[in-house]
């Protein structure tokens, strides 16, 4: 039997110093060069079969066991943040503006772990594993580009695995829970044409600041009147621009924000009523208005068949008592276009320590994790992988 635990803390030391390493040198969308360089090159060194450049900047490895069986794709996403980072430790970002301020640093950190741990077996594994560091995830569109550029062909996955360090949880908890767990995340803009003048005469002008703010108001019957209060949603209207001086009525104002929902179905509804209230209200106060809608991800989703499987082993490692079977965010993730192919299962692992300071939310800039979550990662991911992989030794 494989002590999961024992052989990832072994390698605490690497695990933390290879983070810390990242956390210095956080690099944004698309631009994880030096990431991917060291990925690639620390893959390369333990003889798996290597692709560069997969989404521009992503790296896949394919770990082949010596029999044939299922493959296993375990993601780990790399790409930092535009965020002046506020922390004083030795190991604070050395980039000016960018820092690791969601965890990707301790993901890309743990998904080699995995690589390096299972590596030992590979003449026991029956199948293979695909190991998938992605690019762009806060952009919302690395998995994409990635499969686009045939991440999930030759071989295709059979299972997709991955985690996310959670500091809404403490160290030693794990979010197990069946269905969405992350929501789709889609962005919108209003610009609002009015027409501008003296703020003394506003019945000379065509106000689109009072327009704005009607729209403001009305989107939030969104929720309380269209959306089934058995579903959930989120509609955040995030910046406001619209003039420049205290007595002149501008000619438009420009609103930006986000929509979120578990489902396809409420996000679209969501997204309908954006627009026709926009455009309604638009109307009924002499303004013009154009709308834009992106939709960035779909919902996360746990197969619960995976969940099934997965959720054993996980208790084994941590106990019944830290498993979270109601563990679910607004929070947008782009493996979800990984797990809508490929029936998989996503963790939300515990990394808050709050009497060491370390629980400021994820893109806080002073956000930072308990590094004891760095191992606890490795035995999870590696565990659940072997689970499929492995199953003798699980």
């Amino acid at each position: 039997m494989i002590d999961y635990v024992a052989e990832a803390e072994a390698m605490r030391d690497e695990l933390i110093a290879r983070r810390r390493d990242f956390h210095m040198h956080p690099e944004l969308a698309f631009e994880e060069h030096r990431t991917s360089g060291i990925v690639a090159e620390v893959l390369n060194g333990l003889g798996l079969e290597v692709q560069t450049g997969v989404g521009q900047t992503g790296v896949v490895a394919i770990l082949d066991g010596a029999k044939d069986g299922p493959t296993v794709l375990v993601r780990a996403d790399m790409d930092a943040l535009p965020i002046v980072e506020e922390n004083k430790t030795e190991y604070v970002s050395q980039t000016p503006g960018v820092m690791h301020a969601c965890g990707h640093d301790g993901h890309t950190a743990i998904g080699l772990g995995v690589a390096r741990l299972l590596n030992q077996y590979r003449d026991q594994i029956a199948g293979r594993i695909k190991f998938v560091f992605q690019p762009a995830e806060e952009i919302g569109a690395g998995a994409l580009a990635m499969v686009k550029d045939g991440a999930l062909q030759g071989p295709r996955p059979d299972v997709s695995l991955g985690l996310h360090l959670w500091n809404s949880m403490p160290v030693g908890e794990v979010g197990v829970a069946d269905g969405p767990t992350m929501a789709g995340s889609s962005d919108f803009k209003i610009v609002i044409t009015g027409r501008g003048g003296h703020g003394a005469l506003p019945d000379t002008t065509i106000d689109p600041v009072v327009c704005a703010a009607q729209m403001v108001t009305a989107f939030q019957t969104i929720i309380a009147r269209n959306v089934s209060p058995l579903e959930t949603g989120v509609v955040t209207v995030a910046t406001i621009h619209g003039g420049h001086a205290h007595n002149v009525i501008p000619g438009s104002v420009e609103l930006t924000g986000t929509l979120r929902a578990f489902t396809i179905a409420v996000r679209d509804l969501i997204a309908t009523r954006v627009e026709e209230i926009a455009r309604g209200i638009a109307q009924a106060m002499n303004c013009e208005v154009s709308v834009q809608i992106r939709h960035l991800t779909i919902p996360l989703a746990n197969h619960p068949e995976v969940g099934a499987r997965v959720r054993p082993v996980v208790s084994q490692i941590v106990g019944e008592q830290g498993l979270h079977f109601d563990a679910r965010t607004m929070g947008g993730e782009d493996m979800s276009y990984f797990m809508d192919d490929i029936p998989g299962m996503y963790l939300f692992v515990g990394s808050a320590n709050a009497e060491r300071g370390l629980d400021y939310a994820h893109h806080h800039p002073r956000f930072d994790f308990d590094e004891d979550v760095l191992p606890l990662g490795v035995a999870l991911l590696a565990a659940a992988v072997g689970e499929y992989v492995l199953p003798s030794q699980s």
